[in-house]
């Protein structure tokens, strides 16, 4: 007999369906992708969590506020950065350049239609 029988014969096997293995120890450990949900089940409330009982208020985790006033602010923050940017545009660049080449040579600027 070849080599690789022989080894073959020698190896114990598990059955191909069987959802878990014998480790070193001989004690028996389950694979991550068997059993159990693979996402938090829908409980009908929103977000998963449960109305507070009438006359009480929900009561906020302490990173709440933090992201809000984070988010919030920190758009607002990109708004007034956004509004105030100087425009570097080609265009605006270009204009300012045609204008000081024809005041240097003494020609009118201003456009005046016809």
């Amino acid at each position: 007999m070849s080599a690789t029988k022989l080894l073959a014969r020698a190896t114990p096997r598990l059955p191909a369906t069987a959802p878990t293995a014998l480790c070193a120890s001989g004690a028996r450990r389950g694979y991550a992708s068997h059993g159990g949900s693979h996402y938090n089940e829908p409980s009908g409330y929103l977000f998963g969590e449960k109305p507070p009982a009438p006359g009480h208020r929900r009561v906020k985790e302490d990173w709440e506020n933090i992201w809000m006033y984070g988010m919030f602010g920190t758009m607002g923050l990109a708004g007034v950065l956004l509004y105030y940017k100087p425009d570097t545009s080609i265009q605006t660049w270009a204009m300012n350049e045609a204008k000081a080449r024809m005041e240097a040579r003494g020609e009118k600027v201003e456009y005046k239609p016809s």
